[in-house]
């Protein structure tokens, strides 16, 4: 019931409310934490301490006396809602300071106890969505006669900088500093080493405070606000907690933003072309749990969920690359995500060298074993993994109970989709290493647009696993392939492949009939196209050989070694997604067993766990999440490259607001009236003609044969449409995304990546598309 900060155990720390917790993990880790203890919600009985709390307050604060002489004690409040991540409910539990006597500490932890019924608390939690009933715990600490009283945020909590940590500080008391009651002095940390910009005074404690907060951050695994104060030439820390301003948001109402979290760049060219949707809780929790496994930069997430759509860091690469010295870092990055916007600064997080090593090495090392352990299994993979995932679908739809249904996710499901993740990249970084070389060899010796061509003929003898959706249905017209045989072959690839909540081709028993009937409406010869396209490698490759007989044996040789990777890299990255439509199997059997049906696929992955093994708690949120992502899916696509704090309800007030990129600390540039669009050279040729904008697949019958395609982004489940448009212009994509290879297999010119293509245009424009030098030519 009343723990002191030393025996204040792990198993205790979450009743001890945000603050009590912190306080007593940091004494206990040798932190300058004045002593104290926690009075946890237990010893309250009808509003008051129970006897044998009183009892053991007054031993804890006889041992504090004998310690310190004229022992002052101050008491606050640690609620468990407070100091978190989503709120800090600063100043507003009451704080009572300068107690001397036993019967004054009683008399301040009644006070600071019944503060959680007041009517500012009340207000606060209305305003942040916290329940309004409060558990509280209560701290009681010596109290430090302090020379000088401050705070440290650990990065700039207005604009989410982290190349400062940003401080000030008061003479006397900190709830002067806190209050606002007196001027503050002010001072910055610089990182990595820490250096002091600020009054000569506090230099002295400058290097230890930095030193003691980079451990904090750390610690609690998040931007800190940390109080502090100095008394008689010793520095203590007196508490911390997370800087509620660069949050992530809130998981119990889906209200997740991370471009709150700090100033980070965002890219969502690749992962928005692979994840078109706004996503679901249940979805969102299955990527962050693939995120945790892949991610090796200390302080930083691969992706992140901006009001349900996924953005990828592009920060977090680019800190690898300036760490090792890697100065064509930039120039790799565009060819996943495409070009970053003129005029952006890129953030980079100043990572002490030697830290950063001594943190990441372990997971590049654990990493680099993962891939290689998957890149032996690759092939066995490949031939097995269909039927794998046929018979535990079908074990999942016969299963009876919840027991049964969490053991074989646990113990079976689990480790194979492990498994297929590190397969999946180990096929990805194989294509973007060898590809990434000889297309910058390439680009040398002949440019950019016979570069691109000679890397266009990939499928070989073969095909292309994101082709053969395609040829597939050519093939299912031409008597060549059984329906059955399509849908088990291609049936889990679709437009929406990566939202488990939404079916696949082949639980809809009229998508293939639509894809067949507009196959044959288009009139369109998929051969052709295939034949036109080896035409004009066949062409590029006998004018290289013209121009360097001597490289001709070379460059076959890297043409099989990048086709023969490209196969690998679509082949894992189709099985994957069998693999994870698994789950959508696994989520619906879970809420048909549960009886909440469809809803499961509004909680996360863990709350799924747990409410299969008994527990319902998280099921209250449903509507509320179900109303945020509602919110979510009505805005429109949100920019591909993301600076610092983006708030799209905001974002789309603006009538001047941009589709291709935000950056919060610039002023917004229209536009509108330039004639000439930008992005990346996705598949070479130049041809003119009509658009049309088509906002999803479903919307693909509107298409007319020879028309321009403009689409926010095309994946897998766009390919279908592909041989009946004259080129492709998307707002999302990159030189190695999947849809781009398609493009080039079948000779369609596309430019991909332009940013906001789907704004900057409209149905029955006139452009000119020149795939080879990724520009659109505007005539209206």
């Amino acid at each position: 019931m009343v723990k002191n900060f030393k025996e204040l155990t792990f198993e205790y720390q979450n009743l001890a409310g945000g603050k009590g917790g912190k306080l007593a993990k940091m004494f206990q880790d040798g932190y300058p934490v004045p002593e104290g203890f926690v009075i946890l919600p237990s010893a309250f009985q009808k509003e008051k301490l129970n006897n044998e709390a009183r009892s053991k307050i007054k031993s804890f604060l006889d041992l504090i006396r004998r310690k310190n002489k004229s022992a002052l004690f101050a008491v606050r409040s640690s609620a468990l809602s407070e100091d978190s991540n989503l709120a800090s409910f600063a100043g507003e539990f009451e704080t009572v300071l300068h107690i001397e006597t036993d019967e004054e500490v009683f008399e301040a932890i009644d006070t600071v106890f019944r503060s959680r019924q007041s009517e500012r608390v009340k207000v606060y939690s209305s305003v942040q969505g916290i329940d309004q009933s409060h558990d509280i715990a209560v701290i009681v600490q010596l109290m430090i006669p302090s020379e000088i009283s401050g705070v440290l945020f650990t990065a700039d909590p207005i604009t989410g900088s982290f190349v400062n940590m940003i401080g000030n500080y008061v003479y006397d008391v900190g709830e002067q500093l806190v209050s606002g009651e007196t001027n503050a002095y002010d001072f910055k940390l610089k990182r990595p080493n820490g250096k002091y910009d600020g009054p000569n005074e506090f230099k002295k404690y400058a290097k230890k405070l930095y030193r003691y907060a980079v451990k904090i951050e750390k610690e609690f695994g998040s931007p800190q606000d940390i109080e502090w104060a100095v008394a008689k030439g010793k520095l203590y820390i007196l508490q911390t907690r997370p800087i509620t301003t660069l949050s992530p948001g809130n998981p119990d109402t889906y209200e997740w933003n991370y471009s709150f979290m700090g100033d980070y760049l965002w890219s969502n060219v690749n992962v928005g072309e692979a994840i078109s949707d706004v996503v679901t809780p249940f979805t969102w929790s299955i990527l962050e749990d693939s995120d945790e496994e892949q991610s090796v930069v200390p302080g930083f997430f691969l992706w992140g969920n901006i009001c349900g759509r996924m953005y990828s860091n592009i920060s977090q690469l680019l800190v690898v690359g300036s760490m090792f010295g890697n100065k064509r870092a930039e120039g790799k990055i565009s060819e996943i995500y495409g070009m970053i916007p003129e005029g952006i600064d890129i953030p980079i997080y100043p990572f002490s060298r030697l830290n950063f090593i001594k943190e990441m090495i372990p997971k590049f090392i654990r990493n680099i074993k993962n891939r290689k352990k998957a890149s032996k299994d690759i092939l066995y993979h490949l031939r097995n993994n269909p039927n794998w995932c046929r018979k535990i679908t079908e074990r999942i739809r016969n299963i009876k109970t919840d027991k049964e249904l969490l053991s074989l996710w646990k113990e079976e499901y689990k480790p194979y989709n492990s498994r297929a993740l590190w397969i999946s990249i180990a096929g990805a970084m194989r294509m973007v290493t060898v590809s990434n070389k000889l297309s910058h060899i390439l680009t040398k010796l002949v440019g950019k647009q016979d570069a691109n061509v000679l890397l266009s003929n990939l499928r070989g003898s073969t095909e292309l696993a994101s082709l053969g959706p395609v040829i597939g249905i050519a093939k299912v017209v031409q008597g060549e392939m059984s329906r059955e045989e399509y849908l088990l072959k291609y049936g889990h690839r679709g437009p929406h492949e990566l939202e488990l909540s939404i079916q696949h081709p082949a639980e809809d028993k009229d998508w293939l009939e639509r894809r067949i009937a507009e196959f044959k409406k288009s009139n369109t010869d998929v051969e052709e196209l295939l034949q036109k396209q080896q035409v004009q490698y066949e062409h590029a490759f006998r004018k290289f050989s013209d121009c360097f007989p001597h490289k001709v044996k070379w460059l076959e040789k890297q043409i099989a070694i990048v086709s023969n990777a490209a196969q690998i890299r679509e082949a894992t990255r189709s099985e994957f997604v069998r693999v994870l439509r698994v789950i959508r199997a696994f989520a619906l059997k879970a809420g048909e067993l549960t009886g909440i049906g469809n809803d499961v696929f509004f909680l996360y992955i863990d709350e799924v766990e747990k409410l299969l093994s008994g527990g319902t708690p998280a099921v209250k949120y449903i509507s509320v999440r179900k109303e945020n992502y509602n919110k979510y899916k009505s805005l429109p696509r949100y920019p591909s490259v993301i600076r610092g704090n983006f708030n799209p309800f905001e974002w789309v007030k603006d009538p001047n607001r941009r589709g291709d990129y935000y950056d919060s600390t610039m002023p917004i540039e229209n536009s509108f009236d330039i004639q000439i669009l930008k992005g990346c050279a996705g598949s070479a040729g130049r041809v003119e003609g009509i658009v049309r904008i088509v906002n999803n697949p479903e919307e693909g019958e509107k298409l007319q044969l020879g028309e321009i395609l403009v689409a926010t982004t095309t994946n897998v489940g766009w390919t279908p449409l592909f041989p009946k448009v004259a080129a492709i212009i998307t707002d999302v994509g990159a030189p190695l995304s999947h849809a781009t290879i398609v493009a080039r297999e079948m000779g369609i010119p596309a430019v991909v990546g332009c940013g906001n293509a789907t704004t900057r245009l409209k149905t029955g424009d006139r452009v000119l598309v020149d795939g080879g030098h990724g520009t659109v030519h505007i005539f209206g």
